[in-house]
Order: C-alpha cells, then structure tokens, then sequence
C-alpha cells in the first residue's frame, strides 16, 4: 500500500485525494493547519453563493472514504515539517492553494484602510486569521482595483441590503458591520478595457439584479461593436452585459453606485494617516494589447482600497519556490522526487474550482507511475506518534461533523449556519 500526505483541504486536495482512492492500495492523508476542511470552499467562495459551495458534499464523500483521514489543526513547520512527512510518506502533495495576497506595490499601499482581497474575502467569510480586521465602511467611497471575479464578488457584499444576505452563510460580524456601513459609491479600477476583464457573465450579470446599487460604465470605454464577435463566446457575454449597464439610465431609487473604471492605472495611495485617495493615470492598449500610461492622472476619494489583483502560495522550507509566480516550481505537478503539487500551488492563482479536478487527477496518476506498489514507509502511524510526542491533537473528520453541526444549530433565522470564527472555539465544538 502506498502512503501519501497531502497538504491543504480545498479543492486541489480533496479531488487528489479521490483520485488517489480510486486507484486502489493508497491510504491518504489530509492535513490542514485549520480545524475545519474545505479550504476555499469555506473562505473563499462569496457567502451568497451557496450553490458553489454545495461541492462541498462531494469532498465529504472522499473524506469518509475508508483509507482517507483528514487531520485539521495540524501546523505545517511547527507541528510537522517537509522533510519528516517525506520519511513517513511514499508521497506528499501540496494543496496549499495561495492563501497571500499579492501588495500593489505603489506608494501607500501599506496604509490603514487598504486591504487585499484574500483579507477582506476572508473577513466576511469567518476565516479565523481575519475575525478582527474591523475594514473602514465609515466613509462614502470606496475603491476595488482589479477586473476579475473577486473584484465582482467584493463590490457585490458591499452593495446588498441586509436583506440579500438571507440563505447565506455571511458570518455574524461582517453582516452587522455591512449593515451600518456608509459605502455608497464603488468604483472598479482596471488596467485595460471591457474586452481584457476577466469576469465571467453569471458574477457580472448579479450586479443588475441588486435592491440598491445599480452599475455604471462609461460608453466611450468600448471598442467598436463588431470587435465583440472576436470574442470567445463566455467573453462576449460578459461585455454584452456591460454594454446593457453603459446603455441603461441611473436608477434614482438606487442610493449605491459600482462605477467601471477601466483604463486607469493606480499610482499611489494618499491620507492623512489613513487612505483618503488613490490616484490614477489613464492608459490607452498598445499595439501588443498591454496598457501604457498616457500621463494624464487624476484622484478618486477612497477611504477603502481593496485590492484583488492576484495571490500568492506561501513559501515552506524545503520547497523551491518561485518569487515572481508565487508558487513551487515543478513539471506536470512535479517539484521533486516524492514532491508534487496540484491546484494553485501547482499553476497559480488560476482556474476554476472545476479545473482542480483534472488537475488532481493528472497528478494521482503520476504519483501512481513514480512509486510502485507496496510501502515500507510508517504511513499514518508514523506521523500519529510523532504528532502525539509534540503534542498536537488533530482535529479528525469526526470531530469537523460535530463543528458543522454546532454552526448549522446556531444559525441566525433565514442564514445557512453561524461560522464559528476563533480557533479555540472550533477546537472546543469539535471536542465537546
């Protein structure tokens, strides 16, 4: 039977995990550093998005598939390390998804007030390492840089009415605070024009549908119709759609306003010991399709800057890594010998929750033609005593049954559950 360890339980690493299964002899197990599974699924996925994260069932199966365990609360580098999983295992597996935002990198972006967006997806997601970062909603404007579906799903929460959130899972602190924000006009930042978003139609077409923001997006941005039909078919949608928000009239029983900026550039990040405004410069494509400064820059007042423009994997000793891609180097999901990643780890920040899926299984496979049948490797007894001796508990699939089932129980009237968002108290509902 072969070992393997994979590390990190979103996506990537429980679609590995079935495909690991599936090809017989293998006994898996999943550690994350959190006590509750499903990674982006939990943390990542917009609260009102309920159906996306009923993929999650799917990953409950593998889990309580004999031959699969999944330990939370188990710290990579403090509790285990790289190289004692690889004594222990025949294989192991980054899933570690990419958890870090990337910085903006200009003047100001390290003041109070902005904010990535893996913090502020987080924020309002209960992720436990961002319970506290209380954003700034106290001001009018606010600002979200990037033209990808994270940008959608941020101006989105921004916008709805305490009422839109019902039958989600919004935690408890992030809807109170929602609720009495004063953020009314939104503006999107993006680089480049309409035809370079990176959106899809279902996430853009939400932001016509909400009680009280409408969007808006200048006329004058658009190429000329007919470059539309160039266009894959997905693509083409999503700009039918913003053509449908330049061409519709302001709603006056709208308060709220998502303005699309594109062609702008943020240079730096101005305030008084907090962000007031970001400044901007136009761009115009150039013959390569990359923007380019024009020179002609202007202000726009921002008492809250989100930036979602990209992630990164984090860095693990032992692990080659890629500074300017922000993940393991490898080949086909190779780093090294007995080393592999998948998912975000493996190709950076891109895909799908869906493109996980191949991805997991390719790379089940190459395990499966690198090392040959038969272990005479500890295994899962091995990483129990040394855990034991460090005394690390894990949190087992078990015990996550329990978690959910205190948080569904605790639900607000209309919400799907109530996130437990402190570790000692996942801990505590899981070991009751």
């Amino acid at each position: 039977m072969r070992h393997v360890a994979i590390v990190g339980s979103g996506p990537a690493g429980f679609y590995t995990a079935e495909a690991l299964v599936k090809g017989g002899d293998v006994a898996v197990d999943i550690l994350d550093r959190l006590p509750v599974p499903y990674g982006l699924i939990r943390f990542g996925v917009a609260p009102d998005h309920q159906s996306i994260k009923a993929v999650a069932k799917r990953y409950e199966k593998v889990a309580l598939t004999p031959g699969v365990r999944f330990l939370g609360n188990v710290h990579l580098g403090a509790d285990v390390s790289i190289e004692e999983l690889l004594h222990y295992y025949d294989a192991v597996v980054l899933a570690t998804g990419a958890p870090y935002d990337r910085r903006l990198g200009i003047p100001g972006d390290d003041l109070p007030g902005v904010i990535g967006s893996a913090a502020f997806v987080g924020w309002y997601n209960g992720h436990p390492d961002f319970a506290d970062l209380a954003p700034p909603l106290d001001q009018r404007h606010a600002v979200i840089v990037g033209n990808g579906n994270v940008a959608l799903d941020v101006a989105r929460i921004l916008s709805k009415t305490p009422g839109e959130f019902t039958g989600s899972d919004i935690v408890a602190h992030a809807f109170e605070a929602l609720g009495n924000s004063r953020v009314q006009d939104i503006t999107i930042l993006g680089r480049r024009g309409p035809h370079q978003i990176a959106m899809t139609p279902k996430e853009l077409g939400e932001l016509g549908h909400l009680a009280d923001a409408a969007p808006e997006v200048d006329d004058d941005d658009f190429p000329p119709a007919g470059t539309d039909a160039m266009l894959e078919p997905g693509q083409r949608k999503s700009v039918e759609l913003l053509r449908g928000f330049a061409a519709t009239e302001p709603d006056p029983a709208k308060p709220k306003r998502i303005r699309f900026d594109f062609f702008a550039k943020p240079l730096a990040i101005e305030g008084d010991g907090r962000a007031e405004r970001i400044i901007v410069e136009r761009t115009a494509l150039g013959p390569d399709g990359q923007a380019r400064g024009t020179g002609e820059t202007y202000a726009i007042p921002a008492s809250l800057v989100v930036s979602c423009i990209g992630y990164a994997s984090p860095p693990i000793p032992g692990v080659p890594y890629d500074e300017g891609l922000g993940r393991y180097p490898n080949a086909s999901g190779k780093i090294a010998e007995r080393l592999y990643a998948v998912g975000w780890a493996r190709r950076g920040p891109t895909g799908t929750i869906g493109t996980n899926r191949p991805d997991g299984f390719e790379v089940a496979d190459i395990i499966a033609a690198d090392i040959p049948p038969g272990s005479t490797r500890a295994g899962a007894a091995g990483l129990d005593r040394l855990l034991a001796s460090r005394g690390c508990e894990p949190i087992l699939f078990a015990d996550w049954q329990k978690i959910e089932a205190a948080e569904v129980a605790a639900a607000r009237l209309g919400f799907a559950r109530e996130k437990l968002v402190r570790v000692p108290d996942l801990l505590k509902a899981g070991r009751p």
